[in-house]
């Protein structure tokens, strides 16, 4: 924090910052007020002088002499003493007086070769998605005919930038930008740049930034089959759940989709299951502490083994098959001779090849 220097006389009080900060080649205005008993006001007039000096004897600026580097921006009828001095180098890192009438006061100018970093405000972000932010970037502005340009490394929404008054009358550049945040956010790095010109015409910058942390309930939930494509009857397949999430996902439940109706059917990222003929669409569910989120409904191709067949006549054989097995021979009509029953078929006497089917041939013998 910066401390306001009041010094007093009995006629006189003066208020200044007790330090500021200069980059080095660049100006700094000292913000300077005094007070005055009213019995000394009308002696304060245009013929008055303003008189800055370092180490009590050196004068560095006098308002009334053209040739010093600097001038005075205040009034001083209104006791305003405010002074602007340019072309600061390291050499000038001194305590230096006001001087009006007899009474003396003293401001520290400590000088940099390279720009205090800017302030984060706050200096970190952690909020869930959704949520409306504000950050604010501030870097001192010493020298107001070159204040610094704030600029942020990505332009996430509407930036506001003011230039505003300490309480001890130094200035201070902001800029404020403000989004909503997202998941796309997480993780991002946040940063602004101040870049302060010099009076020489060079610049310097100096940056400060943070990472977004930002919570959001599970997305693109997924479910992966292996092995994947068409399995047999009875096989083992792995189920895995996948989801993006923050906090991490803590849960994961399996379910059974069969028509309106949700069953589970097990718990974990990984689920090992049999194949059977008649398993179901399904879906697995992620959960985190902001919320949960569902993969889209899945289903297991399974090809079942084919059912004995026996002898029916001379010329026919009869063959039971499951209603997928069914389905496929229906397609084939031209090797079908009749349907007796559902699931039931009779074919002529050749050898059956049923296309996609990698388990065996269908065939009938006459006796």
């Amino acid at each position: 924090t910066v401390t306001v220097n009041m010094l007093w006389s009995a006629q006189f009080m003066t208020f200044m910052p007790q330090t500021i900060e200069v980059l080095s080649g660049s100006c700094v205005t000292i913000p300077c007020s005094f007070g005055i008993e009213d019995k000394y006001k009308s002696k304060v007039d245009e013929t008055c002088k303003a008189l800055w000096k370092y180490d009590v004897e050196t004068v560095v600026f006098d308002s009334r002499n053209p040739q010093t580097r600097g001038h005075l921006t205040g009034n001083l009828r209104n006791r305003d003493c405010t002074t602007t001095l340019n072309n600061m180098r390291p050499e000038n890192s001194k305590n230096y007086f006001f001087r009006l009438s007899t009474a003396p006061c003293r401001t520290a100018l400590t000088l940099f070769y390279v720009p205090p970093t800017p302030t984060l405000t706050p200096s970190t972000l952690k909020v869930e998605e959704g949520t409306s932010v504000s950050l604010k970037c501030s870097a001192p502005a010493p020298c107001l005919s070159h204040p610094p340009a704030l600029t942020w490394t990505s332009s996430l929404g509407h930036i506001q930038e003011s230039l505003q008054e300490n309480l001890d009358r130094t200035k201070v550049q902001t800029s404020v930008l403000t989004f909503t945040a997202s998941r796309l956010h997480h993780g991002k790095e946040i940063s602004c740049t101040a870049v302060y010109n010099k009076q020489d015409g060079s610049t310097q910058s100096v940056s400060t930034s943070l990472t977004a942390d930002i919570s959001y309930p599970p997305k693109n939930t997924t479910v992966s089959v292996s092995p994947s494509g068409p399995v047999p009857e009875n096989s083992r397949v792995t189920l895995t759940c996948s989801s993006t999430a923050n906090p991490a996902v803590s849960s994961y439940t399996w379910y059974r989709a069969d028509g309106g109706r949700e069953t589970v059917m097990g718990t974990g990222h990984v689920s090992k299951i049999k194949a059977f003929r008649d398993s179901g669409p399904f879906f697995c569910e992620a959960e985190n502490a902001i919320g949960s989120g569902r993969s889209n409904i899945s289903q297991i191709d399974v090809h079942c083994k084919y059912h004995k067949w026996s002898l029916v006549s001379d010329m026919n054989c009869h063959l039971d098959l499951s209603p997928f097995v069914h389905r496929l021979l229906s397609e084939q009509q031209h090797h079908c001779e009749s349907t007796t029953t559902e699931g039931s078929f009779h074919f002529a006497l050749q050898q059956l090849q049923l296309p996609g089917i990698n388990y065996s041939e269908i065939f009938c013998l006459q006796p």
